[in-house]
């Protein structure tokens, strides 16, 4: 142990060197670092829970093949006529086509709805999203949803998604307790008859589920012929991009064709563009500057503290290029340091989000991968501008 000891001792970074020796200073540049990490993987989680949020629903689409209008920014905001959903079931190799209905409601806590002998009372409702298809061609990819097709039959039943926001009221609390679940969704009687897992985003408290013909009840019988999203199958063993090209020559230019990925791209780029995508953008460069500020203040003390010691080495023969090696191992080991708190504290801040927020947010293995090389440029360019201070060290002033 003892010679193990002396050989760190005797063989030790130089850049460790510098740094230990004075341990206060470290550990403020361990915690800027750290904090820096912080706001970085926080602004990026907040990213993930706005883009990631938006794919919720093309995610769990069941299909081949997806049409939708040109000339809307997302599925949400736009449809197109059924009728040409019927052109796109008559190409050669497509063999199901099925709608898919989207539209946002008010939806009512049953804890709010009002005791019959009430005169007088006022509602409060929240928005939820519908997502309404038929039963008999089911466009979800969600298990639940599919096993409880048949609950969807009764006039005024919905599925509840169980990961809604909380303020939507205790709908899986009295559904597992066997109790009726009822309330007023757009001013109208809705009966909770299953419940399934999508999730919340930043932009949709709850997804409910029904049949396309209660969906008509509530918004009419044209709304039928108003289509959010055409799920294709196509036939087994057809080549997709050839089918593809057959639907865009048999569909108008208002039509557009996708696949699953393109269509989870496309709800990606239209949030990217709202200004509140450019934001967490912005935050995010910002905890980078903020960390190049905190670094380079230290490596550039350090060097100022310690540039006797420098010209020393320099006059002793040494070159320019190790004594730059020296305040980037110096930047690296700062890196790596500050890296691990920061990675820590920022999983806390994640489950914290997800307390508050109901929305998932998971700590991907990409996006740590990603902070660990900022934070490498990072604390590599604070280095590089420090070494200026370095280059300028001349033995006879010095001395």
């Amino acid at each position: 142990m003892n010679s193990l000891k002396t050989y760190w001792q005797v063989r030790k970074p130089l850049g460790w060197a510098q740094l230990s020796h004075r341990k206060m200073r470290l550990l403020v540049a361990m915690m800027g670092v750290a904090f820096s990490n912080i706001l970085i993987f926080t602004q990026l989680g907040l990213r993930a829970m706005l883009f990631d949020g938006v794919t919720l629903v093309p995610d769990h689409l069941q299909g081949d093949l997806f049409l939708v209008s040109a000339y809307a920014p997302n599925i949400d905001r736009g449809h197109f006529p059924k009728i040409y959903l019927f052109q796109a079931n008559a190409v050669e190799g497509v063999s199901a086509a099925s709608p898919l209905y989207i539209e946002f409601s008010n939806w009512v806590n049953p804890q709010d709805l009002p005791e019959p002998d009430d005169a007088e009372f006022e509602l409060f409702p929240n928005q939820v999203k519908i997502l309404a298809f038929n039963p008999t061609q089911p466009v979800l990819a969600i298990p639940e949803v599919t096993q409880q097709l048949d609950r969807l039959n009764a006039p005024g039943a919905a599925l509840y998604d169980r990961l809604g926001q909380e303020k939507l009221g205790p709908i899986v609390e009295q559904f597992n307790r066997q109790e009726i679940v009822s309330t007023l969704m757009s001013n109208q009687r809705v009966y909770v008859t299953g419940l399934f897992s999508l999730g919340s985003t930043l932009f949709d408290n709850g997804h409910i589920v029904m049949s396309d013909w209660n969906y008509s009840q509530w918004y009419g019988q044209d709304a039928l012929n108003r289509v959010n999203v055409g799920c294709l199958t196509l036939a087994a063993g057809v080549d997709v991009e050839q089918v593809r090209s057959r639907l865009q020559a048999a569909l108008p230019n208002s039509i557009r064709v996708l696949t699953q990925t393109e269509l989870a791209e496309s709800e990606q780029a239209f949030r990217a563009s709202l200004p509140n995508g450019k934001v967490l953008n912005f935050g995010a460069v910002m905890g980078f500057i903020v960390g190049v500020v905190i670094v380079y203040q230290v490596l550039y003390t350090d060097v100022s503290d310690h540039l006797p010691e420098y010209a020393t080495l320099k006059a002793m023969g040494y070159s320019d290029r190790f004594l730059l090696g020296v305040i980037l191992q110096e930047a690296l080991i700062l890196a790596v340091l500050g890296f691990i708190p920061g990675y820590f504290a920022s999983y806390g801040v994640y489950q914290l989000l997800v307390q508050l927020t109901r929305v998932p947010l998971t700590m991907k293995a990409a996006v740590a991968v990603q902070v660990f090389v900022l934070t490498l440029v990072m604390c590599g360019v604070s280095g590089a501008i420090a070494i200026n201070k370095l280059r300028s060290a001349d033995p006879a002033e010095v001395f």
